[in-house]
Parts: C-alpha cells; structure tokens; sequence
C-alpha cells in the first residue's frame, strides 16, 4: 500500500465493481450470514459507536445503522465511500454517520471513543505484518477500554479449496499462485485471470497471534463461512430455507475447531481492547 491508497493493481481490481455484488451472490451470501451472526453475538446491547474500517460499499455499516447504531465507514477507495452513501441515502430514517476516504493504519477517528470496529478487509490487503499491526494499534486507540474488534483474515488454503472446487487447479499458473499462497501466504495474481489480487493469507493462530501482540485480548477465533461454501449447487441450497439453515448450522458446528479453520475462506478473530 502507498501512504494512504491501495497499491495500483488492488485499486484496478475493486475498480471493476465487483465488490457491491460480493455478498449478495455466491458463496458471498454465507459470508455475509455468518459475519451477521457473528457481530451480533458480540456486539453489546444497545445502541453503539461502530467504526467500519475498510468498509467497502457499505453493507455491513448500513445493516449496523439500520439497526439503530451510530456508524461511521472508512474505505481506501473513493469508488466504494460514494457507493456506500448511495446506500446511506436509500435507508433515510437510519444513515451512516459518516463515510470517508482513509486508512486502517491511519484514522481520523476520536481517541476512546469507539464501541466496536470492524476490521473486515485490511489485513489482508496490508500485506506487511508491521503494517497489519499498525491499523491493529489504531483500532485500539479508537476504541473505549472494552471495546471490541472484529478482525478477519483469508484463510491460507482459500486458494487451494477454491481451485479444487471449481476446477481452476487445471491452469497451471493458477497452480503456482497457489504453491505460493500455501509457501509463505503471500497471494499475488500475475494473470488477467479473476484469480484475486494481492494479499496477505493467513494461518488462523497467525491472525489470533497478531490481534495478541497489538495488545488485544482475543474472545473466540472462528471460521466464518464453514464447508458449505464449496458446494457446486450452493445457490439452489441457499434458496431452500431449510437448505441454508442446514448450511449455517455446519458452520456453527466446527467454527472453533481448531483441525478444520482453515476450510472456511475467512476467519474471524474477535477480541477485547483491555485498557487504553
């Protein structure tokens, strides 16, 4: 990352817009549920202050102040902040309270003064563990003593399970990007292909153990979407309520077990900011 924007071929990537559609459609769709479910587990009674950080287009800040909380989104790319007040607009009675161009290592956010931030995007994209720590520290200064972050990170094998599911281990370069993924976890796409774009994929205790060392004192570290986003007829599944009970019920099943975190293609570490 340059000092305030993505690096050039991250901002190209999210130019193409499809993140607006990311979590409506595909194995999206479980992500979303599950990251839902997992937020309000947490998430303290009563109305909160809530800092999406790298909040994209606004689909989790917008759910939040839907739901009567004070939410304020920071995203790197201009592209995502209009979109996500695009979104503040269409719920008038419950708008975001604010939506800024910024960075995670970097924000202009009062000291103390959050209840909760949501880190959902950044680490993966800041692909150097200093860099990581940084926006880990800013949150914790965001946040009241007792705050809480919400911290996710792509699996390290996302690319591997995501290349035997749909086939992709067929393109030799995709191979190779995968060699690389599993070597050292740093994923970068040289091809024209949709293969995503640079990151940083962890290990689950990797991520646990960088909330850690910011000072965090980490609450659960869960896998997010569970097996069922390998399933070829996940659409049709998703559609059944019955189906995506059953979907979500596998996830809840072994979000904790320690053996199998790595099947879901994020994970989710939810810690506790200790003091200030």
């Amino acid at each position: 990352m340059e000092e305030t924007r993505l690096a050039p071929d991250v901002a190209a990537y999210y130019a193409r817009g499809g993140e607006v559609r990311r979590l409506v459609e595909g194995h999206g769709r479980l992500e979303l549920a599950r990251t839902q479910e997992l937020i309000l587990r947490h998430l303290p009674r009563g109305r909160a202050v809530v800092w999406d950080v790298g909040g994209g287009t606004g689909v989790y800040a917008c759910w939040l102040a839907a739901q009567g909380h004070e939410v304020h989104l920071v995203d790197a790319l201009p592209q995502h902040v209009r979109q996500a007040l695009e979104a503040s607009a269409r719920q008038p009675g419950r708008p975001l309270a604010s939506a800024a161009v910024g960075d995670a290592r970097r924000l202009e956010a009062p000291d103390a003064g959050a209840d909760a931030l949501l880190l959902l995007g950044p680490l993966y994209h800041l692909t150097e563990r200093l860099d990581r720590l940084a926006a880990l520290a800013e949150a914790r200064r965001v946040l009241k003593r007792g705050g809480l972050v919400f911290a996710a990170g792509i699996s390290r094998f996302a690319s591997l399970l995501s290349g035997v599911a749909e086939g992709l281990l067929r393109d030799p370069a995709f191979v190779t990007i995968v060699e690389r993924d599993l070597r050292d976890g740093r994923h970068a796409n040289p091809t024209d292909e949709d293969y995503f774009t640079t990151s940083y994929f962890h290990l689950p205790h990797e991520l646990e153990a960088e909330v850690r060392d910011a000072g965090f004192a980490p609450r659960e570290l869960v896998g997010v979407e569970g097996p069922g986003w390998l399933l070829a007829d996940l659409d049709a599944r998703w559609r059944d309520p019955a189906e995506r009970e059953r979907l979500l019920w596998a996830a809840r099943a072994i979000e904790r077990e320690p053996t199998l975190l790595g099947l879901s293609p994020h994970i989710l570490v939810v810690a506790d900011n200790p003091s200030h």
